[in-house]
């Protein structure tokens, strides 16, 4: 009996090159997923597992929703104690039901949540060193903020867009951003309808180069007029990065 199966399942992307299928190597989310899968159905082959998102290599996901048809009278229950019975020990499945045969997680997906974290005392991040990216100096948190209020709207986006060879649309909405202090950690928090290759990640990259005095909050506006990625700031190391959430109605 077929079934559409809906997934969240949570990764820490350390070992990974990614979610999505690379040539030449099996360390992949979606590779893990699918093994795990034809080996609970006794096949070879034959399932495929469409995640909400691409997430790059080395970047984690606490909520990454996923589906997948499955011929099996196995229960949702008996699907989820299997595939983390078998899944490597940062690969987890935390919930699993059955979805509507016409649900598709990257399709229906509506908003994205994702959180970039930063630290920059003078001791180390022993226990979080894997996600969270270094800073040597403390950056301008206000002027951030100021910044990232150009960013907030539907806007062409394609200076922020890792891929040059992008053909789709790098239009994009982004409806909000906060930038959170603690201690010695800052966590950017993005909201949108959807992000672009290392949209996030360039994004951060450029906010901490206003942080640290190499842009101006107003520059963000000229920038994203430009459409040039050059213009734009670095890309943020993977590791920092966590998908936190995808919205469906």
């Amino acid at each position: 009996m077929k079934k559409n199966i809906k997934m969240i399942v949570s990764y820490d992307g350390t070992r990974y090159f990614g979610w999505e299928h690379q040539p030449n190597t099996d360390m992949t989310i979606q590779g893990k997923l699918e093994n795990v899968l034809n080996m609970m159905l006794k096949k070879d082959a034959g399932v495929t597992v469409i995640g909400a998102g691409r997430t790059d290599a080395g970047v984690h996901a606490r909520a990454m929703t996923a589906n997948v048809i499955l011929d099996t009278d196995m229960s949702c229950e008996e699907i989820l104690s299997y595939m983390n019975r078998y899944l490597p020990e940062d690969i987890s499945v935390n919930k699993v039901t059955e979805a509507s045969p016409h649900f598709h997680s990257r399709y229906n997906a509506k908003g994205k949540t994702y959180r970039y974290t930063c630290w920059y005392d003078v001791t180390k991040p022993v226990f979080d060193r894997k996600y969270v990216s270094v800073l040597d100096r403390r950056p301008d948190i206000d002027k951030m903020k100021e910044a990232a209020q150009y960013i907030i709207g539907m806007h062409d986006f394609k200076c922020f867009c890792g891929n040059p060879k992008m053909k789709k649309s790098t239009v994009r909405v982004v409806d909000n951003i906060k930038i959170e202090e603690s201690g010695g950690y800052i966590r950017f928090y993005f909201h949108g309808n959807g992000f672009l290759q290392n949209m996030v990640r360039i994004m951060t990259g450029t906010l901490l180069e206003v942080g640290f005095g190499k842009k101006k909050p107003e520059d963000i506006e000229k920038i994203i007029e430009g459409k040039d990625r050059q213009q734009a700031g670095f890309t943020a190391e993977a590791k920092g990065l966590t998908l936190m959430k995808v919205d469906y109605e």
